[in-house]
């Protein structure tokens, strides 16, 4: 009987040794393994300065007929929208009423650059496009031109779409802006001076979704 309680007790033993060895042996293959794995790549550093962060807040989502941008104290809400089209670019133009007269507000992904301006009509001028202006002081010279589709949303005074032609100007350092708009072949020009703007100087409060959604 003791015999066999020891010849049992062996028999453990050595079913332990077996399995210890059994699973030292798993460890190595999963260590090994492992060591093998192709690493994830690194994302690396990012952008301090990119603007996909705030794009959202300024999107067409987010910003359209009743969102509502805080800047400079005041709250302007959103009458209406333009959308702008010229080839693979798209750009937008919100009409913001609150303040002494009514604003337009511009957005545009400029090669993966935020930009941001507030614009002001000014029917005292009678410029036509083309060489330096001078206005208020500042010196403008031109920047851009083209031609753009554009389809409207809520109140703009516009029509619910077409084609217009556009020639932009700014002064040294781009903070000063000069804008020249037509809506139609033969109609005369629309002459705006802007000031570009910082995303944090404003607050955007998002637009309510529209009624299909």
């Amino acid at each position: 009987m003791a015999l066999s309680a020891r010849t049992e007790g062996c028999a453990v033993g050595t079913a332990l040794l077996v399995v210890a060895a059994v699973l030292f042996i798993a460890a190595i293959v999963v260590f090994v393994a492992a060591l093998r794995r192709p690493k994830k790549p690194s994302e690396g550093r990012q952008d301090p300065l990119a603007f996909t962060a705030a794009a959202p807040q300024f999107g067409p989502r987010q910003l359209g007929p009743g969102a509502i941008v805080s800047h400079g104290g005041v709250d302007y809400v959103v009458r209406g929208s333009v959308t702008y089209r010229e080839g693979p670019f798209v750009w937008w133009e919100h009409l913001l009423e609150g303040g002494d007269e009514p604003i337009w507000f511009s957005v545009e992904d400029d090669d993966g650059r935020l930009k941001l301006a507030m614009w002001t009509a000014r029917k005292d001028l009678q410029l036509q496009p083309g060489g330096q202006h001078v206005v208020d002081g500042v010196t403008y010279n031109e920047s851009e031109r083209g031609h753009a589709g554009y389809t409207t949303e809520g109140t703009t005074g516009l029509p619910a779409g077409g084609d217009m032609e556009f020639v932009d100007y700014a002064n040294a350092d781009e903070t000063a802006l000069l804008s020249f708009e037509r809506w139609a072949p033969g109609m005369p020009w629309e002459v705006s001076t802007g000031k570009s703007v910082l995303t944090g100087e404003l607050t955007v409060y998002p637009a309510p979704p529209p009624a299909s959604e």
